[in-house]
């Protein structure tokens, strides 16, 4: 059996650090276009950079969350922001968006994909589309039993589960916000 990876956000340059100190096998940050928790987040470019390069020095892994489901205004410069992303060799992209994965997969066909939480994907049925289309991690909705993520990794066991065993701090259904327009 594999051994599972501990993955921390990392959210500033300082937590990655500490994230890495305290046994983090992998880290994810937002890139500052493209990703949904823009107030926690203070990767610009050079901290990505950064932080993508330091992860690799002591073989750990960084993770780029661009998880955001755009309007065209975004989508028709989508590409152009993600090249130099892209560039800096992070292990994997964390997306979201049907239509950016595909635009990605066409344009950088090796760049690794993990399916965001904010997918909502609860079943193996899911699971086993986005595999097909050369995702290599699903990250899993949180409202998920113990015993449906079992039945996922039986039914497609080749593609790798991410769960959240800490965290949403919003009222939602994996990470859309339910009452926050209210507020």
């Amino acid at each position: 059996m594999k051994i599972p990876e501990l993955l921390c956000p990392a959210g500033t340059y300082k937590n990655m650090q500490y994230a890495f100190a305290y046994g983090a096998d992998a880290v994810y940050a937002g890139q500052p276009r493209y990703s949904l928790r823009v107030r926690n987040n203070d990767f610009n470019m050079e901290n990505l950079r950064r932080g993508i390069d330091e992860a690799h020095r002591q073989n750990k892994k960084f993770y780029v969350a661009s998880n955001i489901s755009p309007h065209n205004s975004k989508l028709k410069t989508y590409l152009d922001d993600m090249t130099p992303i892209v560039e800096m060799q992070p292990d994997a992209l964390i997306m979201a968006d049907p239509g950016l994965i595909a635009m990605v997969r066409e344009k950088w066909p090796e760049q690794t994909i993990h399916l965001s939480v904010q997918a909502n994907t609860v079943n193996y049925a899911a699971v086993s589309f986005w595999q097909s289309i050369g995702l290599k991690r699903v990250i899993l909705s949180r409202e998920l039993s113990l015993d449906e993520i079992e039945e996922i990794k039986q039914r497609c066991p080749d593609v790798e589960l991410e769960v959240f065993v800490h965290g949403a701090l919003c009222i939602a259904y994996s990470g859309r916000c339910l009452l926050s327009g209210y507020f």
